[in-house]
């Protein structure tokens, strides 16, 4: 597994981890924002309109408006929301909740831009049924087949890294935390009735999205308020550490070691796409189904989705985790092996200059000068016997820490370490530390009212949110391979998402989360470089629609 992880980590320093992504994820956004003048505004109140209005029969499609975004928002409200946005503010502070609203702002317009192109150039397949995405414009129009099958292939990937397996590990990371529910039981079921659901196709799926994500919704908001509520007094604090921390990082405090802006700033864009998906190519699919003979009608309802799925639920969860003040503090959990490092030397929470030093490690600064340990460690009644080595879990120093075998006796003897990693078999390590993901935003919904209660809230809203996500994504990599291999390759593809699905719900979730970021990725940039290509498209698409809506009017 760890190996496998390395390689995740290796791929991600040349995808989304690297310097360019961000800029070329906020760029193509800020471009067709100036080029196609703001249309997430121009059009805002029209998307809502156009939302709950009739869908027109006749035309091609299955979905109405409605359904069409529902599917779309069920595929990007998920983890994203929930445990994304824990892990982007556990990487980078406050600060990357506001680089998330700026990929939200711009992501609407591209979001516009893939959905209009996508269901202009979707095509009725030989089962009668409607596909679309960026595959066919790149294909249809650019006449770039080879561009439109690396996509599709990346998008069959994400299906898994994006869609299926982060979804159901968290489900049952909530489910095991909440409830005692083993995580094998948790993805037997769940993986029983993700293949009754996503057999009846996209008309049954949009039946059942459209029906959870209003309720997921509001649950979930009503359970975000009352922890604002309950902790009110630190609201303004933390509205204050988003916008002041924007561009110079957030320091030091507690048991967070600090962020520089440039790890905040990727680490908010990489966990905004990841969330509503702008500019990834998955949504253009689901909003290819809906019935309408104007793609820019379609493309206006997307401007709703990052605005919905960002701009709303991932602020209510950043200001739940911020006012609730549990982002800094240390709790007592299971260590997980890819999230634990043993440093050489004695590291101290209280000394300033060792904070500073492990800040600028942990944010990849080039004149850090901590030192990973290699060798044994003696291990007597579950506790290290070496004072010179101090063990980093989860972006912080670890305390109280002690090692048990599987079983949960306490372990003696060596443990080996190799580069900072534990390599020791059939050993599990328990102390405090930070949280992230969705153990950190469980941990912030207690605080509140609701108390111990509010943990199960969340594990229930994420067993809706992301279940609701694989849903959607069962049926992005099934027009995938649908336009790779054929109508007669589904059945297979959808086999091997079940599989893929139950399998996660027991594999080690930082592992989950690293696929997740290369996937997300792979689909993203020959994405953005075909909407970049298509401009004049589009830009010709939504003048030729102005002019027939105001031929209309008058």
């Amino acid at each position: 597994m760890q190996a496998i992880n390395d390689f995740l980590l290796f791929l991600d320093g040349y995808l989304g981890s690297a310097f360019y992504f961000p800029f070329v994820l906020l760029a193509v956004g800020f471009f067709f924002t100036l080029y196609l003048g703001f249309p997430q505004i121009r059009f805002f109140r029209s998307g809502w309109r156009i939302l709950f209005g009739q869908s027109d029969k006749k035309h091609l499609g299955e979905t109405s408006h409605f359904q069409a975004l529902a599917t779309a928002l069920s595929g990007t409200v998920g983890t994203g929301n929930i445990g994304g946005v824990g892990l982007a503010i556990y990487l980078g502070g406050p600060a990357a909740l506001f680089w998330m609203w700026v990929t939200a702002f711009l992501g609407m317009t591209t979001k516009y831009v893939e959905v209009t192109l996508s269901h202009k150039y979707r095509i009725k397949s030989k089962d009668g049924s409607s596909a679309g995405g960026p595959m066919y414009f790149m294909d249809r129009k650019l006449n770039a087949k080879w561009l439109g099958i690396i996509f599709a292939l990346a998008t069959v990937v994400s299906s898994f890294g994006t869609g299926s397996m982060p979804q159901i590990n968290n489900i049952a990371m909530g489910m095991e935390s909440s409830f005692s529910i083993e995580p094998i039981v948790t993805g037997a079921v769940l993986s029983c009735i993700l293949a009754f659901v996503i057999i009846g196709g996209i008309t049954r799926i949009a039946k059942i999205t459209s029906k959870i994500v209003p309720f997921m919704a509001v649950i979930y908001f009503i359970g975000g308020a009352a922890v604002i509520l309950y902790n009110i007094d630190n609201l303004l604090p933390a509205f204050k550490s988003v916008i002041s921390d924007a561009f110079s990082g957030s320091a030091a405090t507690g048991g967070f070691l600090g962020a520089s802006f440039a790890y905040a700033f990727n680490r908010g864009v990489n966990r905004g796409l990841f969330s509503n998906e702008a500019g990834q190519g998955s949504a253009p699919i689901a909003h290819a189904s809906a019935k309408t003979d104007e793609p820019v009608k379609e493309g206006i309802v997307a401007i709703l989705e990052p605005f919905i799925d960002t701009i709303l639920l991932c602020t209510l969860t950043g200001l739940v985790i911020l006012s609730s003040g549990v982002w800094t503090q240390k709790y007592i959990n299971e260590f997980d092996r890819a999230d634990m490092f043993f440093v050489q030397g004695q590291y101290q929470q209280n000394v300033a200059k060792d904070k500073q030093m492990l800040g600028q490690w942990l944010n990849q600064a080039d004149n850090h000068q901590v030192k990973l340990y290699t060798g044994t460690i003696l291990v007597k009644n579950g506790v290290m016997d070496n004072n010179e080595l101090t063990l980093i879990n989860a972006r912080s120093i670890a305390e109280d820490v002690h090692f048990e075998y599987i079983g949960g006796h306490l372990y003696n003897g060596d443990i080996e370490i190799k580069d900072g990693k534990l390599l020791t078999p059939d050993t599990r390590v328990k102390g405090k530390s930070l949280l992230h993901s969705t153990t950190l935003t469980a941990k912030a919904f207690s605080q509140s009212w609701f108390g111990q209660y509010g943990e199960y809230l969340v594990s229930i809203c994420i067993l809706l949110f992301a279940f609701s996500t694989a849903i959607s994504w069962s049926y992005y990599g099934d027009r995938a391979i649908v336009y790779l291999f054929g109508n007669q390759a589904v059945i297979y593809f959808r086999i091997v998402y079940i599989a893929g699905f139950f399998i996660a719900a027991i594999v080690d979730t930082t592992i989950i989360w690293n696929l997740a970021m290369v996937s997300v990725v792979l689909m993203a940039l020959p994405n953005l470089f075909a909407l970049v290509l298509l401009r004049k498209d589009i830009k010709a698409t939504q003048q030729t629609y102005l002019a027939k809506v105001g031929q209309e009017k008058t």
